[in-house]
């Protein structure tokens, strides 16, 4: 059974920075893509990043683009998120989960087509 804890999260000022960690266990990246969500209260859950199994290519929502980078390190089986100059509409609980599309390369990556979740990393960012 596939496992996906998230780390890294908490209370920040506006402008700092924080690395999310999506750690897997009984688990390769192989094939699978990882993706970054996050859910603020009273919205839905939304897409943030995702990068491909081999760690070749990855995806930003215009909201987080040129401040968050994703990355993978296939040894440890653990995915980053590097989240910087934050500001408080970034305020969310943050989760990774795993694409059920093997080798998938697309633009797309919605909740449905998610087979594992983490439970989550709540990330606050105040003024």
């Amino acid at each position: 059974q596939v496992n996906l804890e998230e780390s890294g999260g908490g209370l920040v000022q506006a402008g700092a920075s924080l690395r999310l960690i999506c750690a897997a266990s009984n688990h390769t990246w192989t094939n699978h893509g990882t993706v970054w969500f996050r859910q603020a209260p009273g919205k839905e859950r939304e897409f943030i990043s995702a990068i491909t199994w081999n760690g070749q290519q990855s995806r930003y929502a215009d909201s987080v683009k040129g401040r968050f980078t994703i990355s993978i390190d296939n040894r440890k089986h653990t995915v980053y998120l590097q989240m910087d100059s934050l500001s408080p509409e970034d305020t969310a609980v943050y989760y990774c989960a795993r694409d059920r599309r093997p080798i998938y390369t697309g633009n797309s990556y919605p909740a449905d087509m998610m087979e594992v979740w983490g439970q989550g990393t709540q990330v606050t960012v105040s003024l």
